[in-house]
């Protein structure tokens, strides 16, 4: 895992990115101390990771064609509401990323 000040990403080798090809990678961007934005593989916003009540919490959020903010749409509505004890990328990755066969198109729709 590699860290920025307030970029913190997964970064792969060339043999894990063969492993995972087909999984998107997700990246956590920091708001401030209590939100992150998830973007996925594509540089796309997928969600944040909020910390409610002393649990991180990831709300899903999507976009129409014109842009407009669909909180709990988008990709990963699913996993909206899905916790975690902190905003650990490689955590955060594990439980969005889909299983094998699970559908999704791994692109942000309303």
């Amino acid at each position: 895992m590699a860290e920025q000040a307030d970029n913190v990403g997964l970064f792969l080798s060339p043999s894990d990115h063969l492993h995972t090809m087909s999984k998107p990678l997700f990246s956590l961007d920091r708001v401030n101390e209590g939100v992150y934005r998830v973007m996925d593989g594509q540089a796309q916003h997928v969600g944040n990771l909020k910390r409610i009540g002393g649990l991180w919490k990831f709300k899903a959020v999507g976009y129409t064609e014109e842009g407009a903010l669909i909180p709990g749409g988008g990709p990963l509505t699913e996993q909206h509401n899905l916790t975690f004890e902190s905003p650990d990328v490689e955590a955060v990755s594990a439980r969005l990323t889909p299983s094998p066969g699970a559908g999704g198109s791994g692109t942000i729709q309303a």
